[in-house]
């Protein structure tokens, strides 16, 4: 097939042809083309179906608005669905399929759901499948599946590789068209650092596809010009192919660069790069985006958006048609007439709705003044459109131009709420838009050339002042306006015919009739009730129409009918660029902790926690079970000494003059008298008063404390106590740092474990009368290392935490192995930590699992009442201090052969296995080398009061039922006279 509608000129490059696919077929198009410039030039104008009806659908637009020309991109697993084909940048062997169809696309089966649109209705699906019940496992919802969504996934591994970055600037302009262009040059002028990011390959916007003058020359000449001195700034940094997708808080945006998407292969670079941004003020010049005419029958292939005609036309030199009408409620579309005749295209008639005199006439065109398009011909192409004077016109392109709206998405992201503005009959941007952020041009509502780069020079010259940069006091490049003027008209009235709003999701005019007859008023339910506005474009084409139709219907102004705002991301982003490269291993990177190499070399056995590669025991020759390891290390170090690598327990630095009074508040019990050189336990809970972690603070100096939480909880807790420091207690001195990574700290537990540790410190007595229990100080070891010391227990153990500075926790595990051959120094891994601790009735993560408060935990008391803090006060409802809540408890097997399961249920001996009868339940378990026998955690009603009572462990999954004896959950030295020795 030959390029049937190819024009003259354009700005394509014809020295180079690209040859590409569309559904089997292989046609030609130029580099510049889009696919959809390109389909469109070799006469193709149905290329896919609607996601309700699978109506035909055809090209509507030229930007990233378009909710038509969805196609697959690519093969195999690099199949890409759901990409815009009116942004897909043609290049040479690219392949594309039309998409949400069954059979050819020319016959789709599901075309018959068309005929059964009078029961398919807007929420026909809250209606009709809510009977009979039965059938919506078995009959509705596998039907609805089958034939939901667009296009397919490959369910292959995505081959591309995508990635993340940061950039920082001054000033972002988003959006490289006149008003873009023009705000870009002032601040290069100024030495200020500036992004100009565009979602099109070529940037200029509107400059490319209208003809217009600025400074004397052509405007798309000036566009190129005014680029090419850009890129010789060293301050500026030029993002084509780059869609700004959101506005954050702090100046921050992201920002997604299409790297290689214009490339048959990315030769190992990635393909796309989502970009955080981080600006001091930006400003927003993203242009309008053209609305069309609700009219019966208006959805066919063929019809268009005007100005997407024009863009065609001149800038890819692509006829829409071969006889084109126009249908305008104001004046651009007689513009767009005049450029579609500069540049050799047919027109056959101009429709207007207003009744006034022609702006301009046209040698041999039709020109009809307050008449309306009432019909069209054509299933699968545009046939012919009548009037409401009764006229047929024969025509293959009906280009509907019903207005702009400026895309103020992006001024919505924090809340903003547009504007109504009759001038020019649209939605502008309101005051509460983001902090740091101004709207120049048709985003801003200035609708013609001169005024847009006129405000943007002003706008960013104010805005360059208020971050300290001089600017020069200069004119701003020089435009005329054109004429502009518009009498909105947002659907012709027809009771016979449909009405398309949102051509997608098969939105119509009685659909929001439907809605408003149902009570369906507000906005947000008329979107969520007839899915208007919810398609891929986000309603970029039909929002402004549908809330205007739904105004008239309700006999309110648009302004009071009010409109919905929008969220990020501004179009479709790919899941591959949300990941990045985390992906693979890379999705959580692998930490090691200082002692991995050693304990490598020792053939420890490793296990994930959270993003950490932990030993979990350490197998020595001749043993061939897991347990047998366990066992010996954890006999090892209550015989003598074992050593642990703690690192991966959360560590945050807590400086200021009210720390104390902030980790006060942070504790559920006391720390404000703490002294200095001491280790307190404390814990934590959520507002609602459930816990969620525990952990030690050691007072190093008068404003300075060390906090360790669990290893699982560390990034959690840093969280909310920044969420504290920054929200609750504002007006507090403190600060916080995560120092995790920088001390590698280990646990030396057993009874030799003080004589070990003082073969390594220098110059400090350990002596349980100088540093007993719970003490904590600053040394050094091994000659000059600074270190931190810390007496605490966790195994029961006379027990230390020694911490060094990162670098040196290879080299002291080394040195206290060598150091403690004589006392048969044993590593031991988080098996082993595990069993000293249900041993000693440590509470671990099963026990702390978001459920659970500090009265089942044993803890009720630390909860301080004559204090302030977190969760105190939600912790005293009845519910949760009542004499039938379950208390932690410790168990043991009647028969000590038993071997107890985790998440077995409590009964009374003799009762029935029902929720009515559920004592409670098995947390954590463990074989105990220390007592010969299972011992397990759990919780028990009032289990306080019943120490030395047997209950049944029933587990109905596994089959078993065995009697076990409620002891304290204290199991080793419940006294703590060993770990206070």
């Amino acid at each position: 097939m030959t390029q049937i509608n190819r024009l003259s000129g354009g700005k394509i490059n014809r020295d180079k042809p690209c040859t590409f696919t569309f559904n089997g077929k292989i046609l030609q198009g130029y580099q510049g083309d889009t696919l959809a410039s390109a389909l469109l030039a070799n006469g193709i104008n149905l290329v896919g179906r609607s996601f309700k009806y699978h109506r035909p659908r055809g090209i509507f637009s030229a930007g990233s608005e378009e909710p038509n020309a969805l196609v697959q991109l690519r093969q195999a697993a690099s199949n890409e669905p759901n990409t815009r084909a009116t942004v897909t940048e043609l290049y040479d062997g690219l392949y594309a399929t039309s998409q949400n169809h069954r059979g050819p696309l020319n016959f789709d089966l599901m075309a018959a759901t068309d005929l059964l649109s009078p029961f398919l209705g807007a929420g026909f699906y809250y209606k009709t499948f809510m009977w009979p019940r039965a059938f919506w496992e078995k009959l509705y919802e596998p039907i609805i599946r089958a034939s939901a969504g667009l296009g397919k996934l490959s369910g292959e591994e995505d081959p591309d590789i995508y990635d993340k970055g940061f950039l920082h600037c001054d000033l972002l302009i988003i959006g490289a068209g006149p008003a873009g262009l023009a705000a870009a040059r002032v601040a290069a002028h100024a030495g200020a650092q500036v992004i100009i990011a565009d979602e099109d390959f070529l940037l200029g916007g509107r400059l490319n596809s209208e003809r217009h003058e600025i400074d004397g020359i052509p405007a798309d000449q000036w566009a190129s010009e005014t680029l090419a001195q850009l890129q010789e700034f060293g301050n500026v940094r030029i993002l084509p192919r780059t869609t700004v997708l959101g506005a954050f808080d702090h100046g921050i945006y992201s920002a997604l660069e299409r790297k290689t998407d214009h490339q048959l292969h990315s030769n190992g670079k990635p393909r796309q790069v989502l970009w955080r941004i981080y600006s001091k003020r930006a400003i927003l010049a993203s242009g309008a985006t053209e609305r069309s005419i609700a009219f019966p029958n208006n959805d066919r292939p063929g019809i268009m958006l005007a100005g997407a005609v024009r863009s065609y036309a001149k800038r890819y030199g692509v006829a829409a048609g071969k006889q084109i009408s126009i249908f305008t409620n104001n004046h651009s579309g007689w513009q767009i007439a005049q450029d579609l005749v500069d540049q050799g295209v047919k027109i056959t008639a101009i429709v207007d709705t207003r009744d006034i005199p022609p702006p301009a006439t046209f040698s041999g065109v039709a020109i009809m003044m307050g008449t309306q398009v009432v019909n069209t011909t054509g299933r699968k192409a545009l046939r012919s459109i009548t009037l409401s004077n009764g006229h047929v016109i024969q025509t293959d392109c009906l280009a509907v131009a019903g207005g702009w709206s400026p895309n103020v998405h992006l001024t919505c992201h924090q809340r903003g709420r547009p504007e109504w503005r009759n001038d020019i009959a649209a939605f502008v941007p309101s005051k509460s838009r983001p902090v740091g952020m101004s709207v120049v041009g048709a985003a801003n509502g200035d609708l013609t050339l001169g005024a847009a780069i006129k405000s943007a020079h002003q706008t960013t010259n104010a805005v360059l002042k208020s971050i300290g940069f001089q600017t020069k006091r200069t004119q701003p490049p020089r435009a005329i306006d054109e004429a502009f003027a518009i009498t909105p008209f947002w659907h012709v009235a027809n009771q016979k015919h449909r009405a398309w709003v949102d051509l997608q999701n098969d939105v119509t005019t009685k659909d929001i009739k439907l809605s408003q007859t149902e009570g369906f008023h507000a906005v947000e339910h008329l979107k969520r009730y007839t899915t208007l506005g919810m398609a891929t474009d986000q309603g970029k084409t039909s929002n402004v129409l549908g809330l205007a139709v739904m105004a008239e219907m309700l006999g309110k102004p648009i302004p009071e009918t009010g409109t919905t705002i929008f969220r990020p991301p501004y179009t479709p982003v790919a899941m591959g660029a949300l990941g990045g490269r985390a992906r693979d291993k890379n999705y959580a990177p692998i930490r090691k902790t200082p002692s991995h190499q050693w304990a490598s070399e020792q053939n420890a056995v490793f296990v994930e926690t959270g993003n950490w590669l932990r030993a979990q025991w350490y197998p020595k020759l001749g043993e061939t079970h897991w347990r047998e390891s366990v066992d010996r290390e954890v006999l090892a170090t209550r015989k003598s000494v074992g050593i642990c690598d703690v690192t991966t327990l959360g560590k945050i630095d807590i400086q200021g003059t009210d720390a104390a009074a902030f980790l006060n508040f942070i504790y559920a019990n006391p720390f404000l008298k703490v002294p200095v050189g001491k280790v307190r336990y404390g814990l934590m809970l959520r507002e609602d008063g459930i816990c969620y972690d525990d952990g030690t603070t050691a007072r190093l100096g008068e404003n300075h404390f060390v906090m360790t939480t669990t290893t699982a909880n560390a990034v959690l807790v840093y969280r909310r106590m920044e969420f504290a420091r920054q929200c609750l207690c504002p007006e507090m001195d403190v600060h916080l740092i995560s120092t995790t990574d920088a001390w590698a700290q280990y646990a030396i537990a057993g009874p030799n474990s003080r004589a070990l540790l003082a073969k390594i410190v220098d110059n400090q007595d350990l002596s349980n009368e100088v540093f007993p229990f719970m003490a904590c100080g600053e040394i050094t070891i091994c000659n000059g290392i600074p270190a931190r010391l810390f007496r605490i227990s966790f195994s029961g153990e006379l027990a230390y935490e020694l911490a060094v500075p990162t670098r040196y926790g290879d080299s002291l595990i080394r040195a206290l192995m060598a150091e403690g051959q004589e006392f048969d120094a044993t590593p031991y891994g988080t098996e082993a930590l595990s069993v000293m601790r249900i041993e000693k009735g440590h509470v671990v993560g099963n026990e702390i699992n978001g459920t659970t408060t500090a009265l089942n935990l044993g803890m009720g008391g630390m909860v301080s009442q004559k204090k302030d803090s977190i969760g105190a006060t939600l912790s005293q409802r009845e519910v949760l201090i009542n004499d039938n809540v379950v208390r932690l408890v410790g168990l043991q097997p009647v028969d000590k052969s038993h071997a107890l399961q985790a998440g077995a249920h409590f009964l009374e001996l003799g009762s029935k296995p029902t929720t009515q009868n559920d004592l409670g339940w098995m947390t954590s378990v463990a074989h105990s080398p220390t007592f010969g026998h299972s011992i397990g955690l759990g919780f028990v009603k009032n289990g306080h009061m019943r120490h030395g009572d047997i209950i049944r462990a029933w587990d109905g999954i596994r089959g078993r039922d065995i009697p076990v004896k409620i002891v304290s959950p204290h199991m080793y030295d419940p006294e703590g006279a060993i770990q206070r020795g």
